[in-house]
Formats: C-alpha cells, sequence, structure tokens
C-alpha cells in the first residue's frame, strides 16, 4: 500500500501548468489600420479603444503583444488572422513567443 501512495504522490509532483504563449502583431506596409482594427476586435475580442492603441503600437514599434493564450488557443488564434488576412488581400502576419 505504502507504494501506490509513493506513486500517486510522485504523479502530482510532475503536474505543471500548461506554458502560455504570446501571439505577437508584426507590421507590414500594406495592411490598412482599419483591418487590423477590425482583427483585434473580431478575433481578439478587444473593443474598438483598445483595438485603436494596439494598432498604434504594431505601427510605431513593428510589432504587439495582443494576447496570451495556451499554445493550441494562440496557434488557432494565429491561423484565424492569417485566414483573414489572406481573404482580404493583406500580407498582416503574427508569430507566437513563449510568454
Amino acid at each position: 500500500m505504502g507504494a501506490a501512495i509513493d506513486l500517486l504522490v510522485k504523479r502530482a509532483e510532475k503536474l505543471k501548468e500548461p506554458e502560455d504563449f504570446n501571439v505577437v502583431l508584426l507590421n507590414d506596409n500594406y495592411t490598412s489600420m482599419d483591418f487590423v482594427v477590425d482583427v483585434l476586435v473580431l478575433i481578439f475580442n478587444k473593443d474598438e479603444q483598445e483595438a485603436e492603441r494596439i494598432m498604434m503600437d504594431v505601427h510605431r514599434k513593428g510589432r504587439a503583444v495582443v494576447g496570451k493564450y495556451t499554445l493550441d488557443i494562440a496557434v488557432t488564434k494565429s491561423e484565424q488572422v492569417h485566414s483573414l488576412a489572406e481573404q482580404n488581400n493583406f500580407p498582416l502576419r503574427c508569430v507566437l513567443e513563449p510568454s
């Protein structure tokens, strides 16, 4: 019975929270500012004011973190950005970085 308890303790010690990733939106010289704001509202659920602030950070600094998510959600958000950009003929891109 003691071995079973030791095994349960070892398994519990190995569990940890999933790693989070930042979704980083990248600037380009072609995607309209209005489209970037729309992406931030539609995909990242930002309100209009915060979306405009983030869009200006992307424009001025070349990049901005738009959200922090677990890997599967970050990948989904990134794919949504790329798909929507492609549908609208924009080269908008984002990358994932460990947070």
